[in-house]
């Protein structure tokens, strides 16, 4: 059974940090998920004999690492689903790009925020930017620059709409790639098919006190691996 790292456990809720290269839910593979592992945690802490209700309100590409919330309600995940439609959910990833053509090193000065208003079509099992009168849905994130040192940008990116493969196709679009991202144009290749894109944020409503809860992510070490970024990133959300 792989490791998981918990977040943020309650009665209604369990928070997890999903390893780059698990599944947020089962696919045609049959693989185990994200969800089979947690499900298999609580069995275990709380001696539930039965199936354990543990259902996500999100996903996150296989590639990607970070933040996934899971209802371990039925309550819970009907309001948790409607914070996630209404967008009131803040979400904010890390994310290490090949530096674009032209950008030169700036990494001891972060960025304002860059918006980046889009449209986006799925083809075949690809995001794509097309323009803004052909048929897609709208995609919105911002995002700014952290560090650069000329071969790799490290940014903080805030999730505004959530779109599949919407950041790894809109930072593509602008010229800069994922690092470890060959589906949208990265050289490189990471361990186990990760990619530099880690959900390290989340702040939401409490499904049932209504209180506010944050939830941070520790930035994965093959952020580092490709330079001297600075480590307080959360400090610029």
């Amino acid at each position: 059974m792989a490791t998981i790292t918990i977040l943020y456990e309650d009665n209604h809720l369990l928070v997890v940090d999903k390893p780059a290269g698990m599944l947020s839910q089962k696919d045609h593979t049959g693989e185990d998920s994200v969800i089979e592992y947690a499900k298999a945690y609580l069995k275990e802490k709380y001696n539930k004999p039965g199936n354990v209700f543990c259902a996500p309100v999100h996903r996150l590409d296989r590639q990607v690492s970070g933040i996934i919330i899971m209802a371990r309600t039925s309550k819970a995940a009907g309001r948790m689903h409607g914070q996630f439609y209404e967008r009131s959910v803040e979400k904010y990833y890390a994310a290490v790009a090949h530096t674009a053509m032209g950008q030169g090193d700036d990494a001891s000065h972060a960025s304002d925020w860059i918006g980046l208003k889009q449209k986006l079509s799925r083809q075949h099992d690809t995001t794509l930017v097309v323009a803004d009168s052909a048929p897609g849905d709208d995609a919105e994130l911002a995002y700014r620059v952290i560090g650069r040192d000329g071969v790799f940008t490290f940014l903080l990116v805030k999730l505004i709409t959530g779109k599949k493969h919407q950041i790894r196709a809109q930072l593509a679009s602008i010229g800069m790639p994922i690092v470890g991202d060959i589906k949208y144009g990265s050289q490189m290749t990471l361990a186990g098919g990760a990619i530099c894109l880690h959900a390290c944020y989340a702040r939401f409503t409490h499904p049932t006190q209504k209180t506010e809860v944050r939830v941070l992510a520790d930035i994965p070490a093959r952020f580092f691996d490709c330079g001297d970024f600075p480590r307080d990133i959360l400090s610029h959300v």
